[in-house]
């Protein structure tokens, strides 16, 4: 269902002798006793040579790993890894050097595995030990079009289940094919122990064991606020630990950090969380799992519906800008596609949805201006024309001739307008073969 799981299955698949080994938290002696614990546990070959063992070091370990492995080929699998180089910063060195002397001598494959996305993609970068020595594999959750074909809903509703799933399939799979959102809500609210309910707690868990204010802080940001300063109000920290706390979300990719795209430089940040169950998650679930776990999701539901509407037309714009910048539209001069984002000032006067440039975070050239109507049974209108229209005059770099953008919820056609529907935007997925 997740990372560990996929390389599990296929080292299950292999046909080849492997080791799985998991790392915790735990104290250097008990870590490294924990690996041999696995190791022996192993169908590697030399498995046996590793019981009864001690070692006191990371490198006697790996070096003893070798002997293990089989000639005609082994997996090795760390799964957490950046558990271990935050317990022991020496281990990238040390695993590098007997990699290189020892390790790539043998017909062995070894798969590192890690939640951290900085922290893993930062293992192979220029000054790092494994620079060029490994291919990087990022697995996405499931995308809005999958979601779509996975529980057999159309575009719009799909949409609606991945705002609330995140696509993570261990979410989706309790999601019953064809099932609405007021059903599957209302099965998952009934159950304490949902993959809805505990996932984002799980996660939150292991990536901030002792982070208590980035904690708080993400908790401000997903109940709705935005900026620094009411980011800072909400949660109660002072400015420099908020800083501190902004900068370890947004380097964790588990916050997103943009400025308004225009033709004129701004700084006006805002922030909002990057992973939709997780913002949803902090809005309706997190609050209030005390009510569930009394048996009272009915509150959490009917919480969630008084809300729904007003929550998911904010919630929707950092996916449907994402759909666009998939899609590619030629809306550029030359026929390019340009770079997708928003525009706001401090007032929000104006606020615009969406944004084409040529390039970000300050353009030389807007392509396109648009808005985003995401109601259930009201398209976008005239009315919302004229809004934008006069938006658009007041825009840093756009003019009477930058192209119009309207996203809709409901089928709509208006003059001068492009208009863009769930079924245009979920295209921007590839949803791959049915038959699969």
């Amino acid at each position: 269902m997740g990372k560990s799981r996929l390389v599990e299955e296929f080292v299950e698949r292999s046909g080849v002798p492997y080791l799985f080994y998991a790392a915790s938290r735990r104290p250097l002696h008990e870590e490294l006793q924990l690996f041999v614990d696995e190791v022996a546990r192993s169908n590697l070959p030399g498995a046996d040579t590793f019981r009864d063992l001690t070692v006191t070091s990371w490198d006697a370990a790996l070096r003893l790993l070798a002997s293990a492995t089989s000639d005609t080929g082994s997996i090795v699998v760390l799964d957490e890894l950046p558990y271990v180089i935050a317990q022991d910063p020496a281990f990238e060195g040390t695993l590098q050097t007997v990699f290189d002397r020892i390790l790539s001598r043998h017909r062995l494959l070894l798969i590192g595995i890690g939640s951290d996305l900085a922290m893993m993609e930062a293992l192979s970068s220029y000054d790092r030990p494994f620079h060029q020595r490994a291919d990087e594999m990022v697995v996405p959750a499931l995308s809005p079009a999958e979601v779509a074909r996975m529980l057999q809903l159309e575009p719009a509703d799909a949409f609606d289940a991945h705002l609330v799933t995140g696509g993570l399939p261990l979410i989706c799979a309790e999601w019953k094919p064809g099932q609405s959102l007021t059903d599957y809500l209302r099965s998952a609210f009934a159950n304490p122990t949902s993959a809805l309910l505990v996932s984002a707690e799980r996660a939150l868990a292991a990536e901030f064991p002792s982070e208590a204010q980035a904690r708080t802080v993400l908790g401000a940001i997903g109940s709705g606020e935005r900026t620094f300063t009411s980011i800072g109000r909400a949660s109660g920290v002072t400015a420099a630990s908020l800083s501190r706390a902004l900068s370890l979300l947004t380097d964790k990719r588990i916050v997103h950090r943009a400025t308004p795209l225009s033709t004129k430089a701004s700084q006006e940040a805002r922030y909002w969380v990057a992973d939709p169950y997780l913002r949803f998650w902090l809005e309706f679930v997190g609050p209030y799992i005390h009510e569930v776990e009394r048996g009272r999701g009915d509150r959490t539901l009917e919480r969630v519906q008084r809300s729904w509407t007003t929550w998911r037309g904010r919630a929707i714009e950092p996916i449907v800008r994402e759909a666009i910048d998939r899609l590619g539209l030629p809306l550029g001069p030359d026929g390019s596609a340009g770079v997708v984002g928003g525009y706001w000032t401090r007032k929000n006067d104006p606020e615009i949805d969406i944004v084409v440039a040529d390039r970000a975070p300050t353009a030389k050239a807007l392509f396109a201006v648009g808005s985003i109507k995401w109601l259930e049974n009201a398209p976008f209108s005239r009315r919302d024309y004229d809004r934008l229209v006069e938006h658009r005059r007041q825009l840093p770099g756009a003019t009477d001739e930058t192209p119009l953008l309207a996203v809709s919820r409901v089928p709509t056609q208006i003059d001068d307008v492009t208009v863009l529907g769930p079924a245009e935007l979920i295209a921007a997925w590839p949803s791959g073969d049915p038959g699969v």
